[in-house]
């Protein structure tokens, strides 16, 4: 099963794997959301969209049909401890 970020729960982290497909608006790569950064979810919105999520220090809410595209590798909080 791959990994998007629409799994991730409040606090996880991951790093960007690749793009499943390779149509992403131009204003998140703007904001860093590239393959090879962080990305942390910061808050789901009641109905689970738009999800609010870091990357780079930046504070974005994306569409869950958009964060389903984002394939991570998931961060353990263990191995950083």
């Amino acid at each position: 099963m791959r990994i998007t970020v629409a799994h991730l729960k409040r606090g996880e982290r991951g790093i960007i794997k690749r793009f499943a497909e390779d149509i992403l608006p131009i204003k998140l790569l703007e904001l860093g959301c590239l393959p090879g950064n962080e990305v942390e979810m910061v808050q789901i919105a009641p109905l689970k969209d738009p999800l609010y999520i870091n990357v780079s220090g930046s504070h974005i809410a994306i569409r869950r049909a958009t964060a389903l595209q984002i394939e991570l590798d998931i961060i353990d909080p263990k191995a950083i401890l």
